[in-house]
């Protein structure tokens, strides 16, 4: 199931109406929306939200059916068995540019952020950005995890000349398995103009 789809299905199956209305779909072969929101005093805003999310979702089917010429929907259950299966590494980075590390990158002039070093002053432990323009701006802070602190303390100053991901890594002492975890700091900080990849 795609992250997003069992996103929705995991907010509604933890509603304290999704069991009850469940098992009206279960022992009634069709039912309207404001009979289930009837039969559970329910809103039937709240019911129909319910029913539409779960047609989306393929666990219900809806049917158009007509009385004294006013159509409505009925649903009808299709799945007795709902199964939650997320491959998570889905969501692996695919940046090619910088899982190949051929992006070259530097920390870009006046970005205006700030770097904390961590106690034993060999890495950075978070960076605070502001975002926002005057009076709606506001800082953001990122904690990092120390390999990505080790990364960004070595990242090259606004002046200097640019220098690929993995020479970087190589400098900060950062094996390849950790690629993924600076690939998702860099966009981050590219994104929000900290860091300036080579034209």
């Amino acid at each position: 199931m795609e992250f997003k789809k069992a996103a929705i299905l995991g907010s509604y199956m933890s509603k304290d109406y999704a069991e009850p209305l469940f098992k009206l779909l279960v022992n009634y072969s069709s039912i309207s929306a404001s009979e289930a929101a009837s039969r559970l005093n329910l809103h039937i805003r709240t019911v129909q939200d319910f029913l539409e999310a779960m047609t989306e979702l393929n666990i219900l089917k809806k049917e158009e059916v007509y009385e004294k010429k006013r159509p409505y929907n009925r649903y009808v259950l299709l799945k007795h068995l709902i199964k939650m299966e997320i491959n998570l590494d889905k969501l692996q980075e695919n940046d090619s540019d910088i899982n190949n590390y051929s992006i070259k990158i530097r920390e870009r002039n006046n970005s205006g952020a700030q770097f904390t070093t961590a106690r034993n002053g060999q890495y950075f432990s978070n960076v605070a950005i502001w975002v926002g323009k005057g009076r709606e701006g506001k800082e953001r802070k990122i904690s990092l995890t120390e390999t990505q602190g080790r990364f960004l303390f070595n990242l090259p100053f606004p002046n200097s000349a640019f220098m690929d991901i993995i020479q970087i890594m190589k400098k900060a002492h950062i094996d390849t398995e950790h690629s993924s975890e600076i690939s998702d700091i860099v966009n981050l900080l590219k994104e929000y103009g900290v860091v300036e990849t080579e034209k």
